[in-house]
């Protein structure tokens, strides 16, 4: 069980990082209103890099929403005092672990476990296609 302070310093971590990503939300939503719509006098290359810019930054805000997520769902797992509970064994998080990582739900050895079954997965059954995965699947991005 965490304690009181040490509930704290994690909640102002977690709240830190929010509004980290909120400003940048914030900061997207201009990039992308802002945007330079003339194209008088641009040449396809010009146009396709900044489609590839504008391309790179909504992927990066949908990675940042998705985050923003995890962080809600810590911060109310601050709030009811589980946050220290690994979702798989229900052992407790070490602190270190938590602020290191504070939207990981699961103890270091779950997530080792979970790592090791990922690079199985992601293994490919034959040589010769570089790592690229095999039977056209792709390994899941880690929860964490």
């Amino acid at each position: 069980m965490l304690t009181e302070e040490q509930a704290s310093q994690l909640r102002e971590a977690l709240m830190q990082e929010r509004r980290r990503l909120v400003r940048n939300a914030q900061d997207g939503l201009s990039f992308s209103m802002n945007r330079d719509r003339d194209k008088i006098g641009r040449d396809s290359i010009d146009e396709s890099a900044e489609e590839e810019l504008f391309s790179t930054e909504l992927r990066l805000r949908d990675r940042e929403k998705w985050l923003l997520g995890k962080i809600d769902g810590a911060l109310d797992r601050v709030k009811s005092g589980t946050i220290d509970d690994c979702e798989d064994c229900g052992e407790r998080i070490g602190f270190r672990r938590l602020m290191a990582r504070p939207v990981t739900t699961l103890c270091i050895e779950c997530k080792e476990q979970q790592e090791k079954e990922e690079d199985i997965h992601a293994t490919p059954a034959s040589g010769g296609n570089f790592g690229l995965g095999g039977g056209g699947e792709e390994a899941a991005p880690s929860e964490e």
